[in-house]
């Protein structure tokens, strides 16, 4: 058992020490606020208790006949007008305009317009088919011709102008290339190498220049910097940390012990405010049935039920017996008259048109005394198992 004790212990939560303002705040608080929440918790299971009751007496109900009403007035009418109104107006509409529409037009189509179009498309391709021969037989002979004639004045053109193109391109090349060539490799270079070196000379003595401004301002800015962070520091940074540190730290640890003492006295309030109004709605439930569900009860078990039964036994039944055979022989006394007026019928029209067909007695055929065999009965034969050749 000594062994097992440490397990034990292990598996219970730690709970961390609790200092004496805890322990003072926490009793106080439970106690004001359970004054408080009992009042609020008993309030709020009645209005729980009567939006259930609310719900199941009154708004269900009155949903389902709200409903039904609606169903009634809105639904119903609809649906009837749509069903026996619309719909039928609707398909008579479709069949005028098939009978008034669709079958002229199909009609027109298929006897008008088709034969039509057909003689149309046989001029087309006879008018296709002759221009089709002229292009064949006239156009493209003659485009042959002109195309031919045309290449021939090509070529020659050609030739005279690549003549001229070769002369062009070699005065261009020794008037204008080759000077422009000794020109950019003798003066251009030179004159643009030095001005080149000139211009780096410049740029290396104004960037030394920016440099040096460059670093003398950020120094200053620098120094100035330091010196607004420390002044920054001193008058607004150490005074708003010392007072978190040691006012609104310290303070704000009370709050938050204080809130949470609250709101766990709220919920254990809570749910022992809920065990009264549980008790307390038992014993009204109890005080309830007691004054009114019981007596109720025993009036109706022990003097409505046998009255009620003494009502049907002798009020009810005979009176459903008596309602049964008035009904029996009232259904009797119509079937009979019914079968006399159809009797009536059938021999009135009888005597006007004489009897039909179906009426007539059909001739039965009486029974042979004979068998119907071809040979007859002779002295000599035996039809019996035991004389049976």
């Amino acid at each position: 058992m000594d062994l097992e004790k440490p397990a034990v212990e292990a598996r219970q939560p730690e709970r961390q020490p609790e200092g004496c303002l805890v322990v003072a705040i926490r009793i106080p608080v439970r106690i004001v606020v359970l004054v408080l929440v009992v009042p609020v918790r008993m309030v709020w299971d009645g209005l729980v208790v009567g939006r259930r009751l609310l719900t199941d007496a009154v708004l269900r109900p009155l949903g389902r006949a709200l409903a039904w009403i609606a169903r009634a007035v809105f639904v119903w009418p609809f649906v009837g007008l749509w069903r026996y109104v619309v719909v039928p107006l609707g398909k008579a509409l479709g069949w005028l305009g098939n009978v008034l529409v669709v079958v002229p037009l199909v009609w027109f189509f298929r006897y008008v317009l088709t034969p039509l179009g057909q003689g149309i498309a046989w001029v087309l391709g006879g008018i296709g088919a002759g221009l089709g021969w002229i292009y064949a037989r006239v156009l493209t002979p003659v485009g042959h011709a002109v195309l031919w004639v045309l290449k021939g004045l090509g070529a020659g053109i050609a030739a005279m102008g690549f003549g001229v193109f070769a002369v062009a391109s070699w005065l261009a090349r020794y008037l204008v290339v080759v000077p422009a060539q000794w020109l950019y490799a003798w003066i251009l270079t030179p004159v643009g190498r030095a001005v080149a070196w000139c211009a780096r000379g410049v740029a290396w003595l104004v960037s030394t220049a920016v440099a040096g401004v460059a670093w003398l301002v950020g120094m200053v800015v620098t120094g100035i910097g330091f010196v607004l962070y420390w002044v920054l520091r001193i008058l607004l940074v150490l005074p708003a940390l010392a007072l978190w540190r040691w006012v609104l730290a310290p303070v704000g640890r009370v709050l938050v012990v204080i809130g949470r003492e609250v709101g766990d006295a709220i919920g254990h309030a809570w749910r022992i405010a809920g065990h009264i109004s549980l008790a307390v709605g038992r014993f009204l439930g109890t005080l309830l049935r007691w004054i009114f569900v019981e007596p109720v009860r025993w009036a109706y078990r022990t003097v409505l039920t046998p009255l009620g039964h003494v009502v049907r036994d002798a009020v009810l039944r005979p009176a459903a017996e008596a309602a049964r055979s008035v009904g029996r022989v009232a259904r009797q006394a119509l079937t009979a008259a019914r079968d006399s007026a159809r009797q009536a019928r059938a021999d009135f029209r009888r005597m006007l048109f004489g009897e039909s067909k179906e009426e007539r007695p059909q001739a039965v055929p009486m029974p042979r005394r004979e068998p119907g065999s071809a040979d007859g009965r002779t002295l000599g034969s035996s039809t019996t198992a035991l004389t049976k050749d």
